[in-house]
């Protein structure tokens, strides 16, 4: 069995980072469901602004928000306004097909890499 990168949502701007809020990642469903991320799902979000990694689980903002916000200690270390990438990941002993979701500049879906 490996551990493979399956999804990701490429490019995101951070809109919201809310240190006082329960620690998680919350994502518009409409970007959760074109990366196929389940609620509760652990994810590494990446910075490209800063180089900052950390795990943390997903929960599904209202759709075609555009939302992106770090809750928790996660918002210690990255900031609203910083630029990410979601990954998503799963353990197999297939390849498996990365699925890729480009996004704007207003987190709405662009295209699929």
């Amino acid at each position: 069995m490996r551990f493979l990168c399956r999804s990701k949502i490429q490019g995101a701007t951070v809109t919201q980072a809310e240190s006082e809020q329960s620690g998680c990642i919350v994502v518009d469903e409409d970007l959760m469901d074109r990366a196929d991320l389940y609620p509760g799902e652990k994810v590494l979000v990446a910075s490209h602004t800063t180089g900052q990694r950390l795990e943390t689980y997903i929960v599904g903002g209202a759709r075609g928000s555009g939302l992106v916000a770090l809750n928790g200690a996660a918002a210690q270390k990255i900031k609203a306004g910083e630029v990410v990438d979601v990954l998503g990941f799963e353990t197999s002993n297939e390849v498996i097909d990365l699925m890729i979701v480009c996004v704007d500049k207003n987190n709405k879906y662009a295209r699929m890499l």
